[in-house]
């Protein structure tokens, strides 16, 4: 088997990495506070140790002292380092189970989520803003799919401050996460069988791993395979014939999929997936362009028949290599599907050893899941995806971050620093908000583009004509100069005019005859105020209206 050097590569200059640690003074935050003790003993890999874990946290909008008692949670937890490449940072993400006196898992609500044993200490490091995985889970709750609940909390570990963290659900079964039915030893005939289960295409690093490897290989003549795993049931709980079961429905999908009758209406892959599902997670694995998407810390479960018998994708986890955070792979880039690159890209395809499964690249083919792909897109972006929805989601997690991020840059003195895989390296906090915000606008500008390019599919499947369309401006905030893009479908007089707050006309960019297609413009606000100002676009009937910010 070929070896997969990039891999490699990366392995050994983890080796390299070493943070600038400075003593940090940390008396009390606005955020939680987690303090573990491990009474000496080190935190390994696997197995968990048995720890003591104290949570500080006195209510919104009240201070939170180092000298406060633990008042919400105050007991025993199983802890382990987890994470495959992360763990070759420095400052490490944990997984921990809180468990009662007899080291049995103890259901608890942490922070206000919901009851259970299992949790994740995730620890931003590599993603210098803090927040891309509370971002996506986030948009992806907001767009009504299941991603882990997140909470901002600062962490002390044996009488040292070790930064920002995020308190994370596990992904699991459970009426709270992953809601599909409870599978038992019991459960091995008729509808019992037929759920629930959850799968995963992803790593094998840590842990007890079990799976099967696919019939079909990522593309032709591949070296690689595509191995699917057991998340839910466990492992080591699963029976055989509850294996047999959940292998035959993927199975059968694979098989459909590899046919060419694979988009037929009535037996095709629509008989088998839960097809908004996988739209949606195509959407947000995009938009973000995760640079493991459809390849990596893949989920995707299925219920019983009497409940639902069709896969869903999801839940969305793992994105803190994405929106613009990968110097490889093209992830870094705002134009160009993500997808595209992973499937046709010579150099990817023969060096990566995880590979996308092919389904996903005939999924994108099909007129009608692209159309499906641009009716939802188009839908989000009017509310949950708008830019002032997810620039206002982005400037709150920071304001609550405001004095905290400072504390963990003290601590980890990185900003100056390239820490794999970053493609931006901003030296301060405030930049590297800037070129996410930035570079999410950018994103959202390009796929409004490629999506409006898209035939719309009736359901007698003829092609609808595209829409006009006057994008977002970039980068906005601007100082002192943005650009602005815009597509018109047909010939015909163009008029884009700027205005202040008070409607009066600053500006007219355009105004001339303009032939079918797309165009930028820049605007130069050199000599005008701080301040809100908006421009319009007029084309025969069609008008279009967006704001734009000035900040010196």
């Amino acid at each position: 088997m070929k070896a997969c050097f990039f891999y490699i590569f990366v392995f050994i200059s983890f080796t390299f990495i070493k943070a600038q640690i400075e003593s940090v003074t940390f008396n009390s935050s606005n955020l939680p506070i987690f303090v573990i003790n491990t009474h000496g003993q080190r935190i390994p890999d696997e197995p968990k140790i048995e720890v003591d874990l104290g949570i500080i946290y006195n209510g919104e909008g009240i201070r939170n002292k180092i000298t406060d008692p633990f008042n919400e949670f105050n007991g025993k937890i199983a802890i382990e380092i987890r994470g495959s490449s992360s763990q070759m940072f420095p400052k490490k993400q944990y997984g921990f189970e809180t468990i009662d006196s007899t080291g049995e898992d103890k259901d608890v609500s942490l922070l206000g989520f919901p009851t259970e044993s299992d949790w994740i200490l995730y620890a931003p490091y590599s993603d210098k803003s803090l927040i891309r995985n509370v971002l996506a889970y986030k948009l992806a709750n907001n767009i009504g799919r299941y991603a882990s609940r997140s909470r901002l909390c600062e962490l002390v570990l044996n009488d040292e401050y070790m930064g920002v963290y995020v308190l994370l659900e596990k992904i699991k079964r459970n009426k709270d996460r992953v809601d599909i039915s409870k599978l038992t030893e019991a459960d091995t005939t008729g509808d019992n069988l037929t759920g629930g289960y959850i799968l995963k295409i992803d790593k094998k690093d840590g842990g007890y791993n079990s799976g099967w490897y696919s019939d079909y290989r990522p593309y032709s003549n591949a070296w690689q395979t595509i191995y699917i795993q057991y998340h839910y049931p466990k492992p080591e709980s699963i029976l055989d014939v509850q294996k047999k079961y959940i292998k035959s429905i993927v199975d059968s999908f694979e098989t459909t999929m590899n046919s060419p009758e694979f988009a037929d209406t009535l037996k095709g892959y629509t008989s088998f997936i839960d097809v908004e599902s996988f739209v949606d997670y195509f959407i947000l694995s995009e938009l973000s362009r995760n640079v493991d998407a459809f390849r990596l810390s893949f989920f995707f479960y299925k219920d019983k028949n009497s409940k639902d018998k069709k896969i869903k994708a999801g839940p969305l986890w793992d994105l803190n290599l994405g929106f613009g955070n990968s110097d490889y792979y093209n992830a870094s880039s705002t134009e160009g599907w993500q997808i595209n690159y992973l499937t046709t890209d010579p150099t990817f395809l023969q060096s990566d050893y995880y590979q996308v499964p092919f389904w996903w690249k005939k999924l994108f083919s099909d007129k009608e899941f692209k159309n499906k792909i641009k009716l939802r897109w188009k839908e989000f972006r009017e509310n949950e995806l708008s830019i002032p929805n997810i620039m206002a989601i982005i400037d709150s997690i920071t304001i609550l971050l405001s004095e905290s991020e400072e504390r963990n840059f003290e601590r980890w003195d990185i900003l100056d620093e390239y820490i794999w895989p970053n493609a931006y390296v901003g030296g301060s906090y405030e930049n590297e908000i800037s070129y996410l915000k930035n570079w999410i606008i950018n994103r959202l500008n390009w796929m409004d583009e490629e999506l409006d390019f898209i035939d719309d599919v009736s359901e007698k499947g003829k092609p609808v004509a595209n829409n006009y369309y006057l994008f977002q401006n970039y980068p906005n905030p601007f100082n002192p100069s943005t650009m602005i893009k815009y597509k018109i479908p047909e010939s015909g007089l163009v008029t884009i005019k700027v205005y202040d707050a008070l409607g009066r006309e600053i500006a007219t960019l355009v105004n001339e005859e303009k032939p079918v297609g797309s165009y930028e413009i820049k605007f130069d606000g050199s000599n005008l105020s701080s301040g809100v100002y908006f421009y319009r676009l007029n084309f025969d009937s069609f008008i279009s209206i967006k704001k734009m910010i000035l900040l010196k």
